[in-house]
């Protein structure tokens, strides 16, 4: 599975963009700001129906324009799929395959598996507890679409759930009744949840492991382990529980959507003890399992997308993983980077299918 081509229109700081691409590796070039990385969130658009780097869709159009659009062609095993995305202001999103339009956003989810690595992944050391979730949500969500209908339900329900609470605390009274009602609901949607990111962790932890080892040489012990807020409980005894805190806090406070991961490295916390090369060795290694666990799971190479690694890791890391994405455990790759002779010399002598393309100010040119 790779993407042939891409054309947008009024996308970020991109009035207009069109290019075919290399199955293999493609090397977006220029300064920083120029919309390298624009590109990269185009084609994470059309892959996963929203931006990597920023959620208000609103926000993706150029300047004062009314609306962006975004279309590519994904060959998939010979056979071709149009993929488009449009979006107008104060309307919603458009997509469709084929010229026909989704019902639901999520039935596009996982036809085309995508990774990315980005200078923005160290949020998942140093930001709160959701992004680590929406890491692993991602991820199962790539392959399973009863996790991600799971999901999605489960969400919905944790809304209603706090608003109850929230007329609650209001009226100074509760209805039990009502409130059954959706503990069932929420009961039901989050062991699914529980179960399969107990499932995926323990495939996914074997390949991190893996990877780290590649990357740091057998220097150290790493351990990523899954912290649940029901300690130990069964949920509904859980929510039982903790029905009184609730109440006050307005809020529901323990369930899959309040779970984390905890990253440990020679048994002590990475966000505090490790040196910054260990975290870029930790956060790649999470990235590269990530790709190997959906390529195993859908049986088909992710696209890979590399956003100014070079300018973030080390030499050494650098050039492991350049050596990792030529191989043919790899398929379709996309990198950024700021330096043309750096690219050039990495992939003009190789064997490997490539594409160079430079970026100034939003204009792109193939280098031939």
């Amino acid at each position: 599975m790779f993407l042939k081509d891409l054309s947008l229109v009024n996308f970020k700081n991109y009035s207009e963009f069109s290019a075919r691409f290399s199955p293999r590796i493609n090397c977006f070039v220029g300064n920083n700001g120029s919309g390298k990385t624009n590109l990269l969130d185009a084609i994470h658009y059309l892959s996963l129906c929203k931006s990597y780097f920023n959620a208000i869709d609103s926000q993706n159009i150029k300047n004062t324009e009314g609306y962006f659009i975004l279309q590519g062609h994904f060959d998939k095993n010979g056979e071709t799929d149009a993929v488009y995305c449009g979006i107008k202001r104060n309307q919603k999103k458009v997509f469709k395959k084929n010229g026909k339009e989704y019902h639901k956003l999520s039935e596009h989810i996982g036809q085309y598996p995508l990774v990315m690595i980005s200078p923005n992944d160290n949020e998942l050391i140093w930001g709160v507890s959701e992004i680590r979730r929406k890491f692993v949500d991602s991820i199962i969500s790539q392959y399973d679409k009863v996790y991600l209908d799971s999901l999605i339900a489960y969400n919905g329900v944790v809304k209603q759930r706090n608003s109850l609470l929230k007329q609650f605390a209001k009226g100074q009274t509760m209805d039990s009744s009502l409130l059954e009602i959706w503990d069932q609901q929420l009961t039901i949607y989050g062991n699914v949840i529980i179960e399969k990111r107990k499932d995926f962790l323990s495939s996914f932890i074997p390949m991190f492991n893996h990877f780290y080892e590649i990357l740091s040489d057998h220097k150290e012990e790493v351990l990523l382990d899954y912290e649940s807020s029901l300690e130990g409980r069964d949920f509904k005894t859980a929510l039982m529980a903790c029905l009184p805190k609730d109440r006050i806090l307005e809020y529901t406070t323990v369930g899959p959507h309040k779970d984390d991961m905890d990253f440990k490295i020679n048994g002590l916390s990475l966000k505090k003890f490790a040196s910054q090369g260990q975290q870029k060795s930790y956060l790649l290694a999470l990235k590269l399992a990530q790709f190997q666990y959906i390529k195993d799971r859908k049986h088909e190479k992710p696209l890979l997308l590399l956003d100014d690694v070079y300018d973030k890791l080390d030499e050494t890391r650098f050039n492991k993983l350049i050596d990792l994405v030529k191989g043919d455990e790899f398929g379709q790759v996309f990198i950024t980077d700021t330096h043309i002779e750096r690219m050039q010399a990495l992939f003009g002598n190789s064997k490997t299918d490539h594409k160079l393309f430079k970026v100034t100010n939003a204009l792109v040119e193939e280098i031939v």
